[in-house]
């Protein structure tokens, strides 16, 4: 049952004028055309009430100023996608910074407590969910729907803050990078901090790999036509988050590199080793059932020369576990204009496998608006499938959190496995 009502819904543009904006048009690339199909990004902090007795209609205003100021830097958010439909019937996207503003929600759900979504060991979809606005949206309706879309949830003891912001415009560091950025202005002010620009111009960081802008081989409404529903869909999946303790990823990282004769073996690809075993001796499979794991890897710093660590847009690529992703990407990039592929919504559901995506160096606990520190993370209904694992850094320093959406005979499975659970806890 949906227990949150929306009380107000306004429009937040840049406090700078749309003709002192930089640039007024920035060209996509593979990898952000490749998600035009898939639906916005959407994670949420979790917070307990201000301490102070600040109104909170006066704490609303000052985050819808505080991101309007927000917008000046990361002025491509408050924009539109734009479709230029060629002569030679292909089709090339790019974003508008028109400054047509970013939607804001201010919701309330007073009887809901920060207890109902932290200490709950399944994530409570019918909550969660409706705490963030523009749900299955998929991109390519970024032409006429915002590209950033917050909702502040009054909660009987906190607040939640949702961002949905659309996949094609940016990946998880861009995400976080905002976020980051929103947050410390919003707890120290415009002209104090210490958050590096997003450094824009895709043109000049492809054009040694592919040609822009990309000329799609296919209309709009062909795009719009092959958006498909594979799997099944966000509420007949269950979502656990599972915590991994500092000393228990310790304990994994040690044993795989025993197992391996080597020290080659990071902390998170133990942990992720963990996982994979555990999923795939619970879902029960046939002996002879082939199982995938792919990986959003990071490619910032792989390529050469490597973007900047505050390049906005997409740098990432879903690459196989035994994938050089530097030259995975390579390929990629050139030869993905000539025959383009979408990543479609949901997996395939004869196809059995993993999807791991997010990482826990993003700064998510250091997200202080001016009342303290969250106290979770969670992800909307935007782009669920049986096996999907998102990574967070937890909540105390070199821990990992791990949020698993699956099937629930196999979430219940992972529960009773004790040489699972043996390392881990419920977030």
């Amino acid at each position: 049952m949906n227990q949150i009502r929306r009380l107000s819904t306004c429009t937040i543009r840049p406090t700078s004028h749309k003709d002192q904006l930089p640039a007024q048009r920035i060209e996509l690339t593979p990898w952000d055309l490749r998600l035009i199909q898939l639906d916005y990004i959407q994670k949420g902090l979790l917070f307990h009430k201000p301490a102070e007795k600040e109104a909170n209609q006066s704490l609303i205003q000052h985050l819808k100023a505080s991101l309007s100021h927000t917008l000046n830097i990361f002025y491509p958010l408050a924009g539109r996608l734009a479709v230029t439909e060629n002569e030679d019937n292909t089709t090339c996207f790019s974003i508008n910074c028109n400054g047509d503003g970013a939607l804001f929600v201010h919701a309330a759900a007073y009887g809901v407590e920060v207890s109902d979504i932290l200490h709950s060991v399944y994530v409570p979809a019918d909550i969660v969910f409706n705490l963030f606005s523009l749900n299955e949206v998929p991109n390519f309706e970024g032409i006429s729907k915002p590209l950033l879309a917050v909702q502040v949830t009054e909660l009987f003891d906190g607040f939640f803050i949702g961002c949905s912001i659309n996949h094609m415009v940016v990946d998880g560091t861009s995400f976080w990078h905002f976020f980051n950025t929103w947050s410390e202005i919003s707890r120290i002010g415009f002209d104090k901090i210490s958050q590096p620009y997003p450094v824009f111009g895709h043109r000049e960081y492809h054009d040694s790999l592919t040609d822009l802008p990309i000329h799609l081989p296919m209309s709009y409404d062909e795009i719009k036509s092959k958006h498909l529903i594979i799997g099944p869909s966000s509420y007949s999946l269950q979502t656990v988050v599972f915590h991994f303790p500092k000393e228990k990823l310790a304990e994994l990282k040690a044993k795989a590199n025993a197992e391996m004769v080597n020290n080659n073996i990071s902390t998170l690809q133990a942990l992720m080793a963990h996982l994979w075993l555990a999923t795939t001796r619970c879902r029960h499979l046939n002996p002879n059932q082939e199982v995938t794991y792919l990986i959003a890897v990071g490619l910032r710093q792989k390529l050469k020369p490597p973007l900047p660590k505050e390049y906005f847009g997409n740098g990432v690529l879903g690459v196989n576990v035994k994938s050089s992703a530097t030259e995975e990407a390579r390929k990629y990039l050139q030869g993905w204009e000539k025959a383009p592929t979408f990543l479609p919504k949901f997996s395939d559901p004869k196809m059995v496998g993993l999807l791991t995506g997010s990482s826990p160096r993003f700064n998510v606990y250091g997200n202080d608006f001016g009342w303290g520190r969250p106290v979770a993370v969670r992800s909307g209904a935007a782009n669920n499938m049986d096996g999907k694992l998102t990574v967070f850094p937890g909540a105390e320093e070199g821990s990992v959190d791990f949020e698993a959406c699956l099937l629930p005979e196999t979430i219940q499975a992972m529960l009773d496995d004790a040489e699972f659970m043996e390392a881990a806890a419920l977030a």
